[in-house]
């Protein structure tokens, strides 16, 4: 299914681009702090891993924060809306098995920000990965276990 410009699940006037740099972010849905549980946090990580090794996504940094990720990217194949959908749905799925649960896991829909190749990605990625300090989720980067970044 292609992004349109005007889709409710892009911004408006967006459009996905095939080896594009993207800085994508969801929340729980009601922001509940789902993955407080590390090891329902390590679902979604696998998802990011999947899209990565089928081709869809490069991920170049990414952090799963108790009630929402940021995932930078560089994007493959396929469309945002296609990546964001798969790693939502099969990550919801994961963790419903995994914690004995039947419910929704995501608000719908997504942020999304295109970065031009010349912006730093470094300082995006520091960023993003940041995200737990700023929290006061930890002290040092390394007390927080599920981020990751190819910079690092």
């Amino acid at each position: 299914m292609p992004d349109l410009p005007g889709s409710n699940r892009l911004r408006i006037g967006r459009y996905t681009e095939q080896n594009r740099i993207y800085l994508l972010t969801t929340n729980t849905l009601d922001r509940v702090p789902v993955f407080k549980d590390f090891t329902l946090g390590r679902l979604v990580v696998s998802q990011f891993r999947a899209a990565q090794d089928q081709g869809c996504a490069n991920s170049l940094a990414w952090v799963v924060m108790p009630d929402h990720f940021h995932w930078l990217i560089e994007l493959q194949r396929g469309s945002l809306c296609g990546l964001m959908q798969r790693t939502k749905s099969l990550s919801t799925k994961a963790v419903n098995l995994s914690a004995g649960r039947r419910a929704s896991l995501w608000q719908r829909g997504f942020h999304d920000r295109a970065l031009p190749r010349e912006e730093d990605l470094v300082k995006v990625a520091r960023y993003v990965v940041a995200n737990p300090l700023r929290a006061g989720l930890a002290g040092r980067l390394g007390d927080y276990q599920l981020w990751d970044a190819i910079w690092v």
